[in-house]
């Protein structure tokens, strides 16, 4: 049997065959983006755990540098009323997302746990990045299934915006030579409207030292009791009215029994509805403390009735180039104006350029108000286990941090083995 007329239409099947392989390639290549053309993002949050974001969150390029990003997020968080955390998402476009912007706000109980508060801040993220997603080739690999259970539900208060909160906490250490006991509790009560601003807070400490010096055993006591209230009123966008009051019993600063009230007017450079992202609040305050001394001060007080007046600038703010939160607080005593105190603190974190960061911490008082200090000199074992307050004229603290990163811009990779670096866990 003659078969040529047949072997005639191999070749047109193998020329078929090879041109339908290489168009499904092409289809394939086509139909699967890949990773580096994903959207870049660079993440500016403090407490994030970018592990679960980067396994929860892998259609996206995840870069260690702001200005290699397409998209920008910054995540701050105020504490609520409630004791939970309200997280607010800034999601800012950068090159050919210039101008796309958009803000998400989450906000968490005071009895959701770490895991589930993890699961709601990464949804959100999820959420703020789809308009960015859907402009880059991996808009193919995601899907958006809607919960079977979505419905408006009103929320009412049982407590009527009041919470609650008790916490004690005991501590123990020894060695042979010394031991330490350690208490403290506390009871609070907070109201926080977007008129009022009620706070309530009562802490107790107490430490009992014990040590053995020369075969003899010796026994000291240091307590606090303090009940603290600040009741503050909204003014609207800018202004805000209030009273701090403080009542205390410090075995440390001398004092047996002290009553401050301070009335205080607050205006703030910015809006409050603005106070996630920046603050310049000035703060002044007028009142006057009752206090009764454990010992005679170096003044010869038992008993005094004083006056004084604070003036604080606080500000803060949160960008792409970094943070700063930096306050200034001067008093003085009205009978005797030597006697005021003056401290600047605050954190500064910059980002220099591309892969360089400096961060700065400290602060710095000047201090001429110490009317409560025992006359008479301390004995060895209050200086040591720090027992009482001591005069000093200043006091400094600080620390200065230099990161420099090199090397390939994208971070998309989790790998939990042997824990984090040096550290197994």
């Amino acid at each position: 049997m003659d078969t040529r007329p047949k072997l005639r239409f191999l070749p047109i099947l193998l020329g078929l065959s090879v041109l339908f392989q290489l168009q499904a390639q092409e289809q394939d290549s086509t139909e699967a983006p890949q990773r580096e053309d994903a959207v870049r993002i660079f993440i500016d949050c403090s407490r994030c755990d970018m592990n679960y974001i980067r396994e929860e969150i892998p259609y996206v390029n995840y870069v260690r540098d702001v200005k290699e990003a397409q998209v920008y997020i910054l995540e701050t968080s105020e504490t609520t009323g409630s004791g939970g955390r309200k997280y607010t998402y800034a999601f800012v476009g950068q090159g050919e997302f210039l101008g796309r912007n958009d803000t998400l706000v989450y906000s968490s109980r005071p009895d959701d746990t770490r895991d589930y508060e993890r699961i709601w801040r990464t949804q959100m993220l999820k959420m703020g990045l789809m308009p960015y997603v859907a402009s880059s080739p991996l808009f193919k690999e995601v899907n958006i299934y809607p919960s079977e259970n979505v419905e408006e539900q009103v929320v009412e208060g049982r407590w009527n915006n009041w919470v609650f909160e008790l916490d004690a906490e005991p501590n123990f250490e020894g060695e042979e030579t010394l031991k330490e006991l350690s208490l403290r509790s506390s009871v609070s009560a907070t109201k926080i409207t977007h008129d009022w601003k009620l706070e309530l807070e009562f802490d107790h400490r107490y430490t009992r030292t014990k040590y053995t010096y020369d075969d003899t055993l010796y026994t000291n006591y240091k307590s606090y009791r303090g009940l603290d209230v600040l009741v503050v009123k909204s003014l609207g966008e800018h202004w805000s009215a209030g009273m701090r009051s403080q009542l205390l019993s410090s075995s440390y600063n001398n004092i047996s029994f002290s009553l401050e009230i301070m009335p205080s007017l607050e205006y703030n450079i910015f809006p409050y509805s603005k106070s996630t992202n920046k603050q310049l609040r000035i703060l002044y305050g007028i009142g006057s403390s009752y206090r009764m001394y454990s010992d005679t001060t170096i003044y010869n007080q038992i008993e005094e009735l004083l006056w004084q007046q604070s003036l604080q600038v606080a500000y803060e703010v949160r960008e792409k180039w970094g943070s700063i939160n930096v306050s200034l607080e001067g008093s003085n005593f009205f009978h005797d104006f030597s006697k005021n105190r003056l401290e600047l603190g605050g954190f500064i974190s910059i980002r220099v350029l591309k892969g360089l960061s400096v961060r700065l911490r400290g602060g710095v008082a000047r201090i001429n108000d110490q009317l409560s200090l025992v006359r008479g000199e301390a004995s060895e074992a209050e200086i040591l286990l720090q027992l009482q307050e001591l005069a000093t004229g200043y006091n400094v603290e600080g620390e200065i941090g230099i990161t420099y990163t090199f090397g390939s811009i994208y971070n998309n990779i989790v790998n939990p083995r042997f824990g984090n670096g040096r550290r197994f866990f």
